[in-house]
This record gives C-alpha cells, sequence and structure tokens, in this order.
C-alpha cells in the first residue's frame, strides 16, 4: 500500500533532510495531479468493461433472435464500425457550438433547461444548464454529481436518457433527451384535480420509476411533480419543502424510503388539488410536515375512496412504518393498485393523451423569458486563477454515451407529429 502523501517536502542539503511547509497552492496542484491520474486509469478499465459488455449484450441479443452464422459475422462486423467510430469521437471535444438553443423550457435554483439542437445531427435534446459558481457556494457539488452519475448508469424506460456532458469555465452541461410531454406540475395545473383512474396509472409509474433508482443504489430525495416528466404518449418519467420527507429535515440520518414518503405528498396533491403541507411560507409549510400526525388530513369536500386514502397514509408516515421498507412488492400489492398490470404498464394506453405537433414542440412547457447564462463572460486574471482553483471539483464530468454517438439518420418515431 503506497504511504500517504505529507504535508511537507524534504530537499536535500549537505547530506540532511530539510523541510519545507507545503503551499495551499502546491497541495492543490498536487491533488489535482492524483485526481487526474487516478481519473485516466479508472476511466480506461471502465471503457473496456463497457465494450465487453456491448459484445456480450450483442451475442446474447444474436442467439434469441436465432441468427445464422453469417447474419451474425455481419451485425458483428456493424458493432466493430460503431465500436471504432465511438472511440473516435470520445476524442473529440463537445461543446456549446456544438448546439443550437432554440428555447428555455425550464428554470431552478441553479440553471435553467433548454431545448437545443445538435448541429451535425440535427437532433433534438434538452440541455441542463447548471451554474458553477452557485453549486459551489450553496455546497451542491456532491449532489450534482450524484446526478450525473445516476444518469449515467440509468439505462431503463424509466430515468431520462443522457447523452453528453460537459463544462467549461462557468457552467456544466447535461445533454438529455427531450420529453415533449412537459412534466407532472404542468399537467396538474391545466387539470387541478386528476381522477382516482388517471392517480392510479401515473403513481403506478413513478412506483417503477423510483425502484429503478434505487436499484441503482441512489435515493433521489427530491421527487416531486416538476421531475416527473411525460414523454410524447403521456407517459411519466422521472427529474420545495412540500415534497420533503420530516426525517431529511431532522438531519439524523435517511433513506431510501424518504422517496416514497414524497410519492404519498404528490398523489395526494393528484386527487385533492394541492399538497398537505402547502403554506404561504416555506417556514410553515416545514413546521406542519413536521407535525405531520396533527397537519395531514383529508377536507370533506374532496371526496376519495379509501384504498387511495389508505395508501396515502401508508406513504406519509414514520419511515419504520412506511410502506415499501420491506420491498416495492409491499406498494404494487396495495389494494389501490390492484388492476394495475405491472409488468405491461407501457403497453397500456396513457390516462391522458398529449398532442405532438412537432419535433421541438414547447406547448406542454410553462413560458420563460430569456437569460444571460450562456452570454460569453469576461475574465481578469484574477478571476482566471478562481477559476482554476476551484474547477478541480468538476474533474471527470465528461460523459458521451455509445448509443448517442453512433446512431445517426432519422429522429426517433415518437417525437414526430401527430396525437399519441
Amino acid at each position: 500500500m503506497a504511504p500517504k502523501a505529507t504535508m511537507v517536502i524534504m530537499a536535500m542539503t549537505g547530506g540532511t533532510a530539510t523541510s519545507f511547509p507545503m503551499s495551499n497552492h502546491t497541495r492543490e496542484r498536487v491533488t489535482v495531479a492524483k485526481l487526474t491520474l487516478e481519473n485516466f486509469y479508472s476511466t480506461l478499465i471502465t471503457q473496456h468493461e463497457e465494450r465487453e459488455m456491448r459484445q456480450r449484450k450483442l451475442e446474447k441479443v444474436m442467439d434469441e433472435e436465432g441468427l445464422i452464422d453469417e447474419e451474425k459475422k455481419m451485425r458483428r462486423s456493424q458493432h466493430a464500425r460503431k465500436e471504432t467510430e465511438f472511440l473516435r469521437l470520445k476524442r473529440t471535444r463537445l461543446g456549446l457550438d456544438d448546439f443550437e438553443s432554440l428555447k428555455i423550457i425550464g428554470r431552478g435554483a441553479f440553471g435553467e433547461v433548454r431545448l437545443v439542437q445538435k448541429k451535425d445531427t440535427g437532433h433534438i435534446y434538452a440541455m441542463k444548464i447548471l451554474r458553477k459558481a452557485d453549486m459551489l457556494e450553496k455546497e451542491q457539488v456532491a449532489h450534482i454529481r450524484a446526478e450525473r452519475d445516476m444518469l449515467v448508469e440509468a439505462d431503463g424506460a424509466w430515468v431520462v436518457k443522457m447523452f453528453y456532458s460537459f463544462q467549461d469555465k462557468r457552467n456544466l452541461y447535461l445533454i438529455m433527451e427531450f420529453l415533449p410531454g412537459g412534466d407532472m406540475m404542468t399537467l396538474l395545473m391545466k387539470k387541478d384535480t386528476l381522477t382516482e383512474e388517471e392517480t392510479q396509472f401515473y403513481i403506478a409509474e413513478t412506483v417503477l420509476a423510483i425502484d429503478s433508482i434505487h436499484q441503482l443504489g441512489f435515493i433521489h430525495r427530491d421527487i416531486k411533480p416538476d421531475n416527473l416528466l411525460l414523454d410524447s404518449r403521456a407517459y411519466s418519467t422521472v427529474g420545495t419543502p412540500d415534497y420533503i420527507a420530516p426525517e431529511v429535515f431532522m438531519q439524523t440520518g435517511y433513506n431510501k424510503l424518504c422517496d416514497w414518503w414524497s410519492l404519498g405528498v404528490i398523489m395526494y396533491e393528484m386527487l385533492i388539488g394541492y399538497p398537505p403541507f402547502c403554506s404561504e411560507t416555506p417556514q410553515e409549510t416545514y413546521r406542519k410536515v413536521m407535525n405531520w400526525k396533527e397537519t395531514l388530513v383529508f377536507p370533506p369536500e374532496v371526496p376519495i375512496s379509501e384504498k387511495a386514502k389508505d395508501l396515502i397514509l401508508r406513504y406519509c408516515s414514520d419511515a419504520e412504518d412506511r410502506v415499501g421498507a420491506v420491498s416495492v412488492e409491499e406498494i404494487k400489492s396495495h389494494p389501490f393498485f390492484e388492476p394495475v398490470d405491472w409488468d405491461h404498464i407501457r403497453e397500456r394506453p396513457a390516462a391522458i393523451s398529449i398532442e405532438i405537433k412537432s419535433i421541438d414542440d414547447t406547448s406542454n412547457f410553462d413560458e420563460f423569458p430569456e437569460s444571460d447564462i450562456l452570454q460569453p463572460i469576461s475574465v481578469t486574471n484574477a478571476t482566471e486563477q478562481d477559476y482554476k482553483s476551484k474547477d478541480w471539483v468538476f474533474l471527470n464530468y465528461t460523459y458521451k454515451r455509445f448509443e448517442g454517438l453512433t446512431q445517426r439518420g432519422s429522429i426517433p418515431s415518437y417525437m414526430k407529429a401527430g396525437k399519441l
């Protein structure tokens, strides 16, 4: 095992060792060099493992399809060409100039989301832009890193797919699939309340989305209507104090069960029309969440079934008693979900149809004024050094997905015009 780096450097003077204090600048450069080397070799290993995994996946698919040897040989040759192109494209630097910004479709505490078009392919994406300075100031670097890592590892139907990530001096950029259906918050604002059948559909889908995140070893901790995105077929995909579980506020430790609390709050809002703890101030909302045993009540003027009420109360309960504490099967077997065919839920028609007019249709999103987040900034020598001194915490943020770099040609069919 290698010895730990010391806080001093040794110089030989006349046969004796002399210690010199290591400056903060030198220490930081040593840290950056160490992380850069570790990242380089870790990336090489990961790329090799991913390449082997893709090859195994190809062989499995070909066996399942029952291809003859000649067809397998042709498919392997095509795959090898894709791998070669992937390696070439991975070496090219991806940046803001590769995308044309079309419209702002979302705004949050650390930045915004824009509809963009990749100039060389014409493909449409959602670009999430995060200001580095805000994340450093509010100590959110670890959370943003976790989000990026989760999107890299997620490769299923329930988590929005990320194709690329990169950075510049000012911002971090996540290039993700564009889901033109908008988000659940916008849908709730349009509909006011949902029927129990509609609620059952979207809550069931969100159960599967949250479970897929948990299976990757992540806790979302920020499940709310704004983060439930709807695709062109109105299926939901996971992205204020109202929805946060009390144990998260207490700072005494929490686990994945906090996400099920948030889902219970969303289910309440779908059926009743507003969140159970909503107040005029965040402080009052916090007080209500912490006193949920007294404040979680159902208004008599909005009748809901006993099954629905029971599930909400099972979600919004003490963590140790919360539904899902045993396993996700505990949630799926609740009487509220009795009619749900969990294995074929995405094959069933969506509860609410959404009209998509074009590949860049943003009619299901709110309007936002323009901002200067993408404007180039004048950098003085002092700020240049400040950027460099802090930028190492965003090391290894860049990512390129195999499918994103090797797919060419037609726009995905689900993004074409028509009512779905």
